[in-house]
């Protein structure tokens, strides 16, 4: 067992002393200090257990034995890269390959999602001697500078960021609160023509399309689930003009969407893309990735007479220890875990919707759900403190839960595979409590939703757990003849 080597307080101070400042901590107020973490459970200090709703890394669950074996075992027989023979990079590989449509047939392994989407452009700009590329508003693809450029989530909370000339920004296909909504004839049409419409700009100056990429379900966004059909329409598009197809599947793969192992999958078998990329879940908290793609495009890469190689991509620890994951999400079915409390856990939120009027939308595919919450369901005005209420609450309770999306005000559901009936039935539980205490102090009734401030409400609201801070209409947000917005409140109820 994980023990406590330092007091919390000096391993916050040596964090603020040696970690970059830019380094987030979740709850910056009073951080946890986990030391150790089992399953869909996380343990602080003290020993006090959390359960964990936010962490899609430990994707079969923390620590999982069958994982942790395998790394040590091979560990114990060879690591090396893969420029020489090993059973496990082939073998890993052709299992991996087995739960893809035959087309993505060749694997390229590296150690991050942020590498894997990285190397997806290089394969995109060398198969089509093309370079621009269009991404999704709010979209998240990774930290490295190539990735920034075409993550629009990033640049928007950057003060000085813009993106790239070569980038083109079409609108989430969020149904609830974008351009085109579920009263729409055909979102998904509508929103694919976007992408048309960009594509005819960029000709139009002299551009052509290397690529359009996008999260198969947008989590950062706000747990986005594009309309069905509107890969199908904008591949079309793409590939009309040259360009191909790049699903990124880091957050949402292996099993977790339930129906289906991969949630491009969820557009229909008739949708293929030219290229998938994995990550998080793939190494369940080893740091491992993969791209996987076609044979013309991996050819394509290798006319261009550079060798690739990457010194730990596909090690034979790596490759053990992502062989072990698969076996244990088929032996322990927990793609149809993910299905039937993906379901329960849906059924409950949409409980909620009927009964609280800060619930505005419940959307989600098995283990990867989102509840947005509004001040107001007509004007979808963002509770974005109210949020991040419900998240400091959840915690008090020992409840990990985040928000996210462009207004921060959506409830990400992305835990463990393992997360049981009963998990989603408590946290279910506590946050109709926590929204009904919420209402009451906001004088909110179901058939009037205007939000209606409360004098009483004391206490300063928290930055989120990002440490952003919150503003709301909780309480006046006053500013200053600087231009500088007052201090908002934290409710008391």
């Amino acid at each position: 067992m994980s023990v406590e080597r330092v007091e919390k307080k000096k391993t916050l101070e040596l964090r603020k002393k040696y970690i970059g400042p830019s380094c987030k901590i979740f709850f910056s107020h009073d951080p946890i200090k986990i030391i150790r973490a089992k399953g869909q459970y996380m343990y602080d200090e003290k020993g006090q257990q959390y359960l964990d709703c936010i962490n899609n890394v430990a994707h079969v669950g923390h620590c999982h034995p069958d994982v942790v074996k395998a790394g040590a075992q091979q560990m114990e027989l060879l690591n090396t890269n893969s420029r020489f023979l090993h059973d496990n990079l082939v073998l890993y590989a052709q299992r991996l390959q087995d739960t893809l449509p035959d087309k993505l047939s060749v694997c390229y392994f590296v150690n991050s999602g942020s590498e894997a989407n990285d190397l997806a452009l290089r394969l995109a700009w060398q198969y089509t001697g093309h370079k621009d590329i269009i991404t999704l508003d709010n979209a998240y693809h990774g930290h490295v500078s190539s990735l920034i450029n075409i993550s629009p989530y990033k640049v928007h909370h950057a003060s000085d960021a813009e993106l790239n000339q070569s980038v083109h920004v079409a609108p989430s296909p969020d149904v609830y609160r974008g351009k085109y909504r579920a009263d729409h004839p055909d979102p998904a049409t509508a929103y694919a023509d976007e992408v048309k419409d960009i594509i005819h700009g960029v000709r139009e100056k002299g551009g052509k399309i290397a690529a359009f990429i996008a999260e198969s379900l947008q989590s950062c966004g706000g747990q986005v689930i594009p309309p069905p059909g509107y890969f199908q329409q904008v591949a079309e598009h793409v590939r009309k003009a040259g360009g191909i197809f790049i699903a990124d599947e880091v957050q949402v793969g292996f099993g977790r969407v339930g129906s289906h192992f991969w949630a491009f999958q969820l557009q229909g078998e008739d949708f293929v893309p030219d290229i998938v990329t994995m990550g998080k879940p793939i190494g369940n908290g080893h740091p491992m990735s993969c791209v996987v793609t076609t044979r013309e495009v991996a050819e394509a890469f290798m006319s261009s007479g550079m060798e690739y190689f990457n010194t730990f991509g596909g090690n034979p620890v790596s490759c053990a220890i992502g062989m072990a994951v698969l076996d244990v999400i088929e032996k322990e079915d927990l793609q149809g875990n993910a299905l039937r409390v993906g379901r329960h856990l849906t059924c409950l939120l949409e409980k909620q919707k009927e009964k609280h009027p800060l619930v505005g939308d419940i959307r989600g595919r098995g283990l990867f759900s989102g509840v947005e919450l509004v001040k107001d369901r007509l004007k979808l005005t963002p509770a974005t403190a109210e949020a991040q209420e419900v998240i400091y609450r959840l915690k008090e309770q020992y409840i990990l839960l985040s928000a996210d999306g462009p207004h921060r005000n959506v409830l990400k559901f992305k835990p463990p595979m393992c997360f049981s009936m009963e998990d989603a039935d408590m946290v279910v539980e506590k946050i109709d409590q926590i929204l009904t205490e919420l209402e009451e102090a906001l004088g909110m009734k179901l058939h009037n939703t205007s939000n209606v401030e409360n004098e009483s409400i004391k206490r300063k609201l928290p930055t989120d757990e990002h440490g952003h801070q919150c503003h709301s209409g909780l309480a006046h947000n006053r500013v200053s003849t600087q231009g500088v917005p007052q201090c908002t409140k934290r409710l008391r109820t």
